[in-house]
């Protein structure tokens, strides 16, 4: 199904109206959801849709997952943090996984942003020049 102009237009507002100095508050959004469902307004529908589509992707760029071969040290967690927080902005939730296929190096992934400096990365970048 589209969502109308419109629809897309209030979601927008809504999700703007969730948001707290650039970073969106998780009792405002429960809130606004609530109140829509309570009022039904015309085409409250895709208008939720859109600002659920809104939301997924604020969440989907705000979280960050940091892939190490080994254990990651506590001072390199967070200088990590602090420099990724530096670059996109407060709010950004963090997670350090383990992933022994990776070899040595690291691998960021902040939304779509992927920095791979992995052995393995490199192994496959060497590879596929032959």
């Amino acid at each position: 199904m589209k969502t109308s102009k419109t629809a897309r237009r209030e979601g927008k507002a809504l999700f703007q109206a969730c948001r707290v100095n650039g970073v969106l508050d998780d009792s405002r959004v429960r809130a606004t959801v609530s109140e829509v469902i309570a009022r039904k307004p015309r085409g409250y529908v895709g208008i939720l849709e859109h600002f659920q589509r809104l939301v997924k992707l604020d969440i989907r760029r705000r979280t960050a997952r940091i892939e190490n071969a080994v254990e990651t040290p506590p001072a390199l967690m967070k200088e990590l943090t602090a420099t990724l927080e530096k670059r996109y902005g407060p709010g950004l939730e963090v997670s350090f996984w383990v992933n022994p296929a990776l070899i040595g190096g690291l691998r960021i992934q902040v939304g779509s942003d992927i920095f791979d400096s992995s052995v393995v990365a490199r192994l496959n970048d060497l590879a596929a020049s032959f």
